[in-house]
């Protein structure tokens, strides 16, 4: 037996690149949560997790088991305009959050280039931003949160009160419980505007220069013109913003607001934004999107070190001007490789991987560059260095693209370099335990048996990365059941592309 048939939905990555069938559930309330796990434990099924599902990879999706999106928990529980400590529900979008804490003087620490990410969300992948170089990821700012385990128990972590749970949980992706609330430190602010100056930049080398030369910076990040190659290649535009300091802005309370913060509904007065993606999908193609680069650049050097004041959920959520954007990218979809690269070595990397991609006839569309730092999370993938976000459509040459993205790995991983699962799509289990080392694996894999015992969290990611964990309670359900796969619609797509490899089946880790 199987859960109500009227519970089965397809479920798409953010990229579009892959799709599952799974139960979805969407409770309200912590008892509908309870129940949701009930229920998957009574059909020996596994449990994934979905927030605002931005993940262009497979990190939320669970094929054929229950999948438990908690986007409708998304209440501010409390907040301290004095001290701006606020405490929201997993499923409360970092746009709803801003909204309500703005008027009072106060901005969420680290944001993504999307607003509608959830606190759940933002903290199983662990999230960060264009200032993560001096902020660190979102983590860094969380004071406690209360994790509901496999067996029905909350456990509050912090710090110092299960901080084992703390600094694994963070960053692990929904594999060790349900994240149900959390508080979380904002950062002060004294005006809605940033003051913005522009960079145009020749070559890597000017680059790399220009973000050592404003590391003090609040932000810093890159646009790079990927498909540039030979005398020239790296060339792009770079972006420095700081907050104004208390007392610059003489009317702070104009732009401390909601109102002043949003974007218009149209591009120059009559386009809708959220038909853009038409106009964008006419540009589609290597040799189009390289005419685009080209006069992107060749715009952006009259930019060069102008200074503009920009509000402040504008400059970071620039992934939200354009709703829908990634419609462009159908029928095929895209996907996003986001290395992180020590600093000594990020300049040789990122020059030989786009070189790579363009050799290799798949160029990125899209190439954006930042800063970073190490941080304490067990699973991190942080270093004291760089990160390059390179978008590929995939149209009909996924095995190649898959292909190359395993070459440029091998460029990645002999440099020190790690990487982001909440990007992620093509990564294998060997890769995750070069960089993050065959000792923290096993450390996370022998918390989550302790946390997890029936390994009841899992999703098509962890499956991928870490190895299918046969639960104990799928195992009495394949006694008592002869078939226990779901029959597959004909509308939903192979989940991934590595789904048959030998290193995905499910058998390869068992729980004893």
């Amino acid at each position: 037996m199987n859960p109500p048939a009227a519970r089965l939905e397809r479920v798409e990555a953010w990229g579009m690149s892959s799709a599952s069938v799974s139960y979805v559930y969407r409770p309200t309330t912590f008892s509908g949560i309870l129940d949701a796990l009930e229920t998957a434990r009574a059909y020996g099924l596994p449990v994934g997790m979905k927030g605002g599902g931005n993940s262009y990879g497979d990190a939320f999706q669970n094929s054929e088991g229950v999948l438990l999106d908690l986007s409708r928990m998304d209440r501010v529980l409390s907040f301290d305009p004095h001290t701006g400590v606020v405490r929201g529900e997993a499923g409360l979008t970092i746009r709803d959050l801003w909204r309500h804490v703005i008027d009072d003087g106060w901005w969420p620490p680290v944001v993504s280039g999307t607003s509608h990410v959830t606190l759940g969300g933002a903290l199983s992948a662990n999230i960060h931003g264009k200032n993560n170089y001096h902020a660190g990821p979102i983590g860094d700012h969380v004071r406690r949160f209360d994790i509901l385990l496999a067996s029905g128990e909350t456990r509050t972590c912090s710090r110092s009160e299960n901080s084992e749970t703390f600094y694994a949980a963070i960053g692990g992706f929904g594999l060790l419980g349900v994240i149900t609330a959390v508080d979380l430190q904002l950062k002060r602010v004294f005006s809605g505007l940033l003051e913005v100056q522009a960079f145009s930049v020749a070559d890597w080398h000017e680059v790399f220069a220009t973000f050592d030369t404003n590391r003090r910076a609040d932000y810093i990040v890159a646009w790079i013109d990927c498909m540039k190659a030979g005398r020239g290649a790296g060339h792009g535009l770079i972006h420095a913003a700081n907050h104004r300091k208390r007392g610059d802005d003489p009317h702070p309370e104009e732009s401390l607001n909601s109102r002043a913060q949003g974007q218009p509904d149209t591009v120059l007065g009559w386009l809708p934004r959220s038909q853009m993606y038409k106009i964008m999908r006419r540009f589609m193609g290597a040799r189009r999107m390289a005419l685009i680069n080209a006069a992107k650049f060749k715009a952006g050097k009259r930019e060069h070190e102008t200074r503009k004041m920009q509000p402040i959920a504008e400059f970071n959520f620039l992934l939200d001007s354009a709703p829908n954007w990634k419609w462009a990218y159908k029928p095929g979809g895209l996907i996003q490789y986001q290395p992180f690269v020590p600093q000594e070595n990020a300049r040789r990397v990122f020059d030989e991987i786009t070189a790579l991609s363009r050799d290799r006839r798949h160029p990125p569309y899209l190439g954006v560059m930042k800063r970073h730092r190490p941080d304490p999370f067990l699973l991190s993938h942080a270093v004291d260095g760089y990160s390059l976000a390179l978008d590929y459509p995939i149209g009909r040459s996924r095995e190649s693209l898959w292909d190359l993205c395993h070459a440029m790995d091998e460029i990645v991983l002999n440099a020190g370099g790690r990487f982001y699962f909440a990007k992620d799509s093509t990564l294998d289990r060997a890769a995750v335990r070069r960089f993050l080392g065959e000792g923290t694996v096993q450390q996370f894999l022998d918390l989550k048996r302790r946390l997890d015992p029936e390994s009841l969290f899992q999703t098509e990611l962890s499956k991928r990365l870490f190895g299918g964990l046969r639960s104990k309670l799928a195992r009495q359900r394949m006694e008592t059941q002869e078939n226990t796969r779901l029959p597959r619609p004909f509308w939903a797509k192979s989940p991934t592309a590595t789904t048959e490899s030998p290193e995905n089946d499910v058998s390869s880790f068992q729980e004893d």
